[in-house]
């Protein structure tokens, strides 16, 4: 079933003091954050603003590379309509839509899971519970009425899940609610509870940036990591010259197990370093057969599978390709754009000559630094 994700970011924040889904929290903000995780359990995502951040170029750059529709809508008034916006964005061949409020950044990959999969399972909708552990009271001009019956209670999170049609459904008739489950119940429809997370706490205040239990996780939370790549040019004439994932029609291809992708490789290098899992050689050596002419990017993609299988998520990486030629400039961006679509964060892509110095220098190959930035997700 064809799962695509609502980040609801479009709030005002009047409590936190301004809009908190920008808000920086180590090396990205709440809203990426919200964004990566939605990301990464679904098949596409819409992610809701407010209509003056629709042009955000991190949030595009988030969704570069992803499925075809993600994208980036203006919000309504209110959370109800902010929502909407995003449904009409979804493809109608979604069978699953997964609504995430931007202000949870700490909901872990098992949740996203745990919610859809309740929907695989046959409900209308999940959302995430957490028991009850105050006593809570009914009041009424200040005066106790009641004390409720605790044990029956649940604290509700996001993301939520719900069967795309059940949740066009429910938002038809444009009725507002503080969550969408709300609205799938009013409908009719059958909403489950799956265990919630203690470290998914909601950003409301200045201070959930630094108190969440969520926002440091013991030991190092942010770490960097240094590669390199060198490739000489190849003497086959046939073989295309390959940098950050672009072809440069008409330029001499350089020498390699793979398509000798001196920046991906030295990307990966780095992504690797940083997450302690040793340098590209190791994972991918050039004596493996199913390497032989492997698409660079595509090994990039196992690299980030990794990193992300040791709870690492990317900040950023930074380049530096030194070469005589062919010149990079009229390539950069889309070099930056295909990263990125891998990467899932900002790339920067530089180039200096060696001005005749050596190897490089006498245009015998290319040679790529990378420097990446992880953090603990």
């Amino acid at each position: 079933m064809t799962v695509w994700a609502i980040v609801v970011a479009a709030g005002t924040g009047s409590r936190f003091g301004g809009a908190k889904q920008f808000a920086q929290m180590d090396v990205r903000r709440v809203v990426d954050r919200a964004v990566a995780a939605s990301r990464a359990a679904s098949r596409g995502v819409v992610v809701v603003v407010p209509a003056d951040r629709t042009d955000d170029r991190l949030l595009a750059k988030a969704l570069a590379g992803g499925a075809a529709g993600s994208r980036v809508v203006a919000g309504g008034a209110t959370r109800s309509e902010s929502v909407r916006a995003g449904l009409a964005a979804v493809p109608p061949a979604a069978e699953i839509v997964v609504v995430h409020d931007a202000a949870r950044p700490y909901a872990s990959p098992e949740l996203f899971e745990a919610v859809v999969a309740a929907v695989r399972a046959g409900a209308d909708g999940a959302v995430p519970g957490l028991a009850v552990s105050d006593t809570v009271k009914r009041m009424h001009d200040g005066r106790v009425v009641a004390t409720l019956d605790r044990s029956d209670l649940v604290v509700v999170q996001t993301p939520q899940a719900f069967a795309a049609a059940a949740l066009r459904r429910a938002h038809a008739g444009g009725g507002e609610a503080t969550d969408d489950a709300a609205l799938v119940e009013a409908a009719g429809g059958r909403v489950v509870v799956v265990a919630g997370e203690a470290a998914n706490t909601k950003i409301t205040h200045r201070s959930d940036l630094v108190s969440s239990p969520g926002g440091a996780p013991p030991g190092m939370t942010v770490r960097v990591g240094l590669g390199f790549d060198v490739h000489p040019f190849s003497d086959d004439p046939s073989r295309p010259l390959v940098l950050g994932g672009v072809r440069f029609p008409g330029a001499r291809g350089l020498a390699g197990h793979s398509d000798a992708d001196v920046v991906a490789h030295a990307v990966g290098d780095a992504l690797l370093g940083a997450a302690g899992l040793g340098d590209l050689g190791r994972h991918f050596p050039d004596t493996g057969p199913s390497w032989a002419g492997a698409d660079s990017l595509a090994i990039l993609a196992r690299v980030m599978g990794l990193v992300g299988t040791e709870g690492w998520s990317p900040g950023n990486v930074d380049c530096t390709v030194l070469l005589e030629a062919p010149r990079l400039a009229p390539h950069r961006d889309e070099m930056s754009r295909l990263l990125e679509g891998v990467v899932g964060a900002d790339v920067g892509i530089k180039a200096t000559r060696a001005e005749g110095l050596g190897a490089i220098g006498r245009g015998e190959g290319v040679a790529c630094w990378a420097v990446a930035l992880i953090e603990r997700r």
